[in-house]
């Protein structure tokens, strides 16, 4: 067999691999909407895809690095172009993370446990949030300017609007009959004062 066969008989293999991994992320993603992130076990998965368990650890060695993996799945699905980014849009986002809790589950779960020493996630957060924090940046920026009302630049303002985005999340998965996500984000937009992204300019 000659080198270029060898590369041929490799390409199909490769594009099936990078297929199976995309099934299974879809089918994560499935699981985790009927079962929450609980429910999601690797088990679960496996049979949904056709795979046994073992089969499926050869994409993903845990399930840790599969529900990563799906959190930057997600992360691709949800992203918007920077230059469309405005406070009304992530007004939108919250509404739209109220109805998947299962999701909203599976990151709030996989965030809280990522903040111990050596966890498989803690990376993919880490730098996560430093893309999310200079993006919520931007987003000030462009609806304020360089204050805010409160005087506040975006950079110091930004670690706070992620951190009510989140913090609203476990309030509302521990309390969902209590806590209106989407309308306790509107209740904060209101606090950073006026701009034209609030109103949905």
């Amino acid at each position: 067999m000659s080198y270029g066969d060898v590369m041929t008989s490799k390409a199909p293999r490769s594009a099936r691999s990078v297929e199976r991994r995309a099934e299974i992320l879809r089918a994560t993603l499935e699981v985790i909407a009927e079962r929450g992130y609980r429910g999601a076990s690797l088990a679960a998965v496996a049979e949904r895809v056709g795979l046994t368990q073992q089969g499926l650890l050869h994409h993903f060695p845990t399930k840790e690095a599969l529900l990563v993996a799906v959190m930057a799945e997600r992360d691709q699905w949800d992203a918007m172009p920077a230059t469309r980014l405005r406070l009304d849009l992530l007004d939108q986002l919250v509404e739209y993370n109220a109805m998947r809790p299962g999701i909203v589950q599976t990151f709030s779960a996989l965030l809280g446990e990522s903040v111990t020493e050596g966890h498989p996630a803690r990376e993919f957060f880490t730098e996560r949030y430093e893309a999310v924090r200079a993006n919520m940046a931007q987003v000030l920026r462009a609806d304020y300017g360089e204050r805010l009302p409160s005087g506040l630049t975006p950079e110091r303002a930004a670690p706070l609007l992620v951190a009510v985005m989140d913090g609203l999340q476990y309030q509302w998965l521990l309390a969902p009959e209590s806590v209106d996500m989407p309308a306790a984000f509107r209740d904060f937009l209101t606090l950073l004062g006026e701009g034209p992204g609030v109103s949905g300019g």
